[in-house]
């Protein structure tokens, strides 16, 4: 498998781009609110897709200076912007080009990723939510087409709501699936597992992620 250390240009935002050999789907990740690239969930959720033959991508959204401001790290459209930005970069990647292409969202991500999804249109062939907040996407989501899988614990009941209530707004192939006692960030034994088993199937029924 490569695992390359890539730059996004023009903004220099890092990323580490993992591809197994064979692979023809790309899954890019869209961290959290205080997150980053390095986030350990998400790295556990791309290793274990890797191993099923799906390539993951994952970068940091905002450079350091701009992670200063926490008013950056709550605005969705910003965020959106540069998923979006670093989906076009790779299109033009010689390696990356071409794929079947999904988005991996958490937290606030979740929300960019189905911005991202409504814009791209059918360039983006699934999302999945980890404990996400969908919500803050409510005005886009009728015009996400993309499969959207929703992730959430069953201990963090605000946001079973919101996602409910975001649920009831998308308009394509969808699902809801609560983990059982699980909290917002899955750290109990077992709940990551559930996230990945469940995000793993959902790619590999949207994505064509057979291997070739």
């Amino acid at each position: 498998m490569a695992n390359s250390d890539v730059v996004i240009e023009p903004l220099s935002l890092p990323g580490t781009l993992q591809w197994p050999e064979r692979a023809n789907s790309l899954v890019v990740f869209a961290h959290g609110s205080g997150s980053s690239r390095l986030s350990p969930r998400n790295i556990q959720v791309a290793h274990a897709l890797n191993a099923r033959g799906i390539a993951t991508f994952l970068f940091d959204l905002l450079r350091p200076e701009e992670e200063a401001d926490r008013a950056n790290v709550f605005d969705i459209p910003l965020l959106a912007k540069r998923l979006t930005g670093a989906i076009w970069w790779l299109d033009e990647e010689k390696e990356t080009g071409g794929s079947h292409v999904g988005l991996f969202g958490a937290s606030t991500g979740a929300a960019a990723a189905l911005i991202a999804a409504a814009e791209l249109g059918s360039r983006v062939e699934a999302v999945v939510s980890r404990g996400g907040r969908p919500d803050l996407a409510l005005e886009v989501l009728p015009k996400v087409h993309a499969p959207t899988l929703l992730i959430v614990g069953g201990a963090d009941t605000e946001v079973i709501t919101l996602n409910e209530i975001a649920f009831a707004h998308l308009q394509g192939p969808k699902s809801l699936v609560i983990v059982p006692g699980a909290s917002h960030l899955f750290g109990e034994p077992g709940a990551l597992e559930q996230v990945i088993d469940h995000a793993a199937k959902w790619f590999e029924l949207y994505l064509a992620a057979e291997t070739t």
